[in-house]
Parts: structure tokens; C-alpha cells; sequence
């Protein structure tokens, strides 16, 4: 449940205090009920929206590691093949990848193995960033969280990803519930991502 007394807004990033790490503000939000809109009118063109049931390993770091590396997504890079497949491949997880003229150009994974279903993980290639798609899939992925039986949808997004990550997540009902200020190691500086990941966040140490 949300604090009343709750700052919607998203406090200043302090500067880091060790070497090596980044400061990062992670916001957590949640929607209690299914979107009050109407469904967004699907983009022009040929999209197909389609459940990987299951993605294979390869695949999925795919999406994972296209999608997320201009915005220093890590913690999947480094977890073992084992634990990543016992995710992806629970029936409870689903991943939902977007295509247009049949090439992937982003996905959405929805985790329902908590009592509250959580958009995990959520973005576009960055070929398809610009193309007006971003919304459109958020939108269905939101409604695909609730057809399925979510009680209470939750997300989370966090200072390295785009700055409009945080507004489109509030436009489509999205209530933030808290933020969070941690020290992540670089993972540019441990070789985990490349050094040219991130551009928008300079590599300190």
C-alpha cells in the first residue's frame, strides 16, 4: 500500500561514495486495479505480439542483453545458465516479444510467481527506439498482466534507464510506492557490460 505522505517526486542522485560503484535511485510502483482506458490504437505497420512459451536460453539473453545495454542492464549477464533457465522457464513467468515485419524489437516479461505479478523486465531494441512503439507495448503487456489474473501489478525503474522510463510508467496508471538510493559496481569497469554501454553515464574508476 502506498504512504500518503510519499514524495511522487524522485529525489536528487547523490554522488557515489566508492570507487568503482554508481549511485543509482530505484523506483518501485504499483497498480492496484486494470487500466481505466481504452486499449492504445495499435501502431501502423506489421506487428504481432507473440509469448516466447518458453524462450530458449540463447534467446532470451538475446532480448536481455540488446534491449538492456544502453541502460547498464546487468544482473542477468551475471547470473549462472541454470538459475536464468529455471526462470525463463517457469510456466508462471511469460515473455511477450514484440515483432515487426517479423524481426524482434522488444519485450515485456511478466513474473507471476509472487503474490503480486511483476512487469519484470521492459523495453525496445534500440533500432525501435523512436518509432513510437514503446507505449503501445507497455500498454498491452499491462493488460495481459491483468486478463491473466494479476491481483496488483508492480514495476520498477531506476535512474540508468531512459528519462522517460518513470512518466510513461505513471501515464499508463502506474503509482510510484518508494525509492530506493544504491551503490551498484560498474559493471562496465568488471567487463560484465562493454565500456561503450551507457553512454549517458560516465565510467568513474
Amino acid at each position: 500500500m502506498a504512504d500518503q505522505s510519499f514524495s511522487l517526486t524522485r529525489p536528487a542522485l547523490p554522488a557515489s561514495t566508492r570507487r568503482g560503484h554508481l549511485s543509482v535511485i530505484v523506483t518501485y510502483l504499483e497498480m492496484a486495479a486494470p487500466p481505466a482506458h481504452e486499449p492504445l490504437r495499435r501502431p501502423p505497420g506489421n506487428l504481432e505480439l507473440v509469448r516466447a512459451n518458453p524462450p530458449t536460453w540463447s534467446f532470451y539473453r538475446y532480448l536481455y542483453d540488446t534491449v538492456g545495454e544502453p541502460w547498464l542492464w546487468h544482473e542477468r549477464r551475471r547470473m549462472p545458465r541454470k538459475e536464468l533457465e529455471r526462470s525463463i522457464l517457469d510456466p508462471l513467468v511469460e515473455v511477450w516479444v514484440l515483432h515487426v515485419d517479423g524481426t524482434p524489437a522488444g519485450f515485456a516479461e511478466l513474473d507471476r510467481r509472487m503474490a503480486d505479478t511483476d512487469l519484470s523486465y521492459f523495453g525496445l531494441i534500440p533500432d525501435f527506439i523512436g518509432h513510437k512503439l514503446g507505449p503501445w507495448l507497455l500498454d498491452s503487456a499491462i493488460r495481459k498482466a491483468w486478463e491473466g489474473g494479476a491481483k496488483r501489478l508492480t514495476v520498477n525503474t531506476c535512474t540508468f534507464d531512459h528519462p522517460k522510463a518513470l512518466p510513461l510508467y505513471q501515464s499508463m496508471g502506474f503509482t510510484p510506492v518508494r525509492h530506493v538510493v544504491r551503490e551498484v559496481r560498474d559493471p562496465r569497469i568488471d567487463g560484465v557490460l562493454p565500456r561503450s554501454a551507457g553512454t549517458h553515464i560516465p565510467i568513474v574508476g
